[in-house]
């Protein structure tokens, strides 16, 4: 009866330290990859302009194009919209209710809150919000000049179907702080 005692404690001592070590490696393995993700973003973020909406906890990287393979790492530029500081810079970045994407926060996002663009050779420009909206994915009008200076951001809604659209100008003047 001991003997079968032991038997049974040493195959639950072996069945918890398996399933410990199985624990660890699979904390190992997501703590590794968060960590190389994260260093990956910087080094994108000191290469390439920067979009940072510090009310949303937002920062990313931009870059150039707005596929699939750059959308998985960053955001994305439409290639034939404005530049920063000049028309309309339409950018693109995922967002999902499931994984940790950069525009997740984009849904609080709130008339007046400022958003930052800085490019690597350090070209910066503001803009504030000054409207959100949500649109149908074929509804493309929202990437057209508008005449005037703005950035448009394109996310997805929470449940992926429509398309999430914030815009942000620069801060023009009052008549109080031209001093006339």
């Amino acid at each position: 009866m001991r003997q079968k005692l032991q038997k049974k404690q040493l195959i639950l001592f072996i069945a918890g330290l398996l399933a410990m070590l199985t624990g660890l490696g699979i904390l190992s393995f997501y703590g590794i990859r968060k960590i190389r993700r994260e260093l990956r973003k910087q080094e994108l973020m000191r290469e390439n302009t920067v979009i940072e909406i510090p009310d949303l906890h937002i920062k990313a990287p931009v870059l150039e194009g707005v596929g699939q393979d750059v959308l998985r790492i960053a955001a994305g530029h439409f290639p034939e919209s404005g530049s920063i500081g000049a028309g309309n810079y339409c950018v693109a970045g995922h967002s999902s209710a499931i994984y940790k994407e950069y525009f997740n926060n984009l849904k609080n996002a709130a008339e007046g809150m400022e958003i930052r663009l800085s490019d690597s050779e350090g070209h910066s420009e503001v803009y504030y919000i000054t409207e959100t909206f949500i649109v149908e994915p074929n509804e493309t009008w929202v990437l057209d000049d508008a005449g005037d200076i703005r950035i448009t951001i394109v996310t997805c809604t929470d449940d992926g179907s429509q398309r999430r659209i914030v815009v942000g100008k620069p801060q023009t003047a009052s008549p109080d702080q031209t001093g006339a």
